[in-house]
């Protein structure tokens, strides 16, 4: 007995609902272009950090001495990591969220925190990268105050909007983690009820 023509319509329509989700993998590869960008940016902050400190010559206007040159070009490739550590956590984990599996299971190089992704965890880890990457800005701010050098020195007004966008970085990611922490005792319980009975 054949289907009868709505539902044949509705399984069609299903498919082509599910199968959507292919329209994000180009984001992704996208993403994955990025990255390299980044890696060449990191490389060549690196290869100018090495010449400055072979040379001792730098950029006064970037910092007043070597040393705090030093220390704002190694925050700064701090940066450039937590940014790429930012985009795997995007690429790996929303492509294994929102479309399709990725196949590593037992390869040796699987990150630890893939076998239990989901869109909770994936929001919580990224909330915390964000934190990490306020935290290197901020510290970079700080140490711009204490050693101020050409051109306009930073505000107060500056600073103090930094420090509240980077506190609303943290509670946002507390009150993440606190709501996925709720949802997933929420989740148990409820197995926990449907195994009872």
């Amino acid at each position: 007995m054949s289907k009868p023509e709505g539902k044949n319509v509705e399984s069609f329509l299903e498919k082509i609902i599910f199968s959507s989700r292919w329209l994000q993998a180009p984001l992704y590869v996208g993403l994955i272009i990025a990255q390299a960008i980044y890696v060449y940016q990191f490389l060549l902050e690196l290869w100018h950090l090495l010449h400055s400190a072979a040379t001792q010559t730098f950029d006064k206007a970037v910092a007043p001495d070597l040393s705090t040159y030093i220390m704002l070009s190694v925050l700064g490739l701090i940066d450039v990591v937590m940014i790429a550590n930012l985009l795997i956590m995007v690429i790996i984990g929303g492509y294994e969220t929102f479309v399709s599996r990725l196949d590593l299971d037992g390869h040796d190089d699987q990150p630890e925190w893939l076998s239990h992704v989901n869109a909770g965890v994936l929001k919580v880890k990224l909330a915390t990268a964000l934190i990490s990457i306020s935290s290197i800005h901020l510290l970079k701010t700080f140490i711009t105050v204490i050693n101020p050098v050409g051109g306009a020195p930073l505000n107060n007004q500056g600073v103090m909007w930094q420090v509240i966008i980077h506190c609303v970085f943290v509670f946002s990611a507390i009150a993440l983690a606190w709501t996925d922490k709720l949802m997933m005792a929420g989740v148990k319980a409820q197995e926990g009820s449907s195994a009872g009975h």
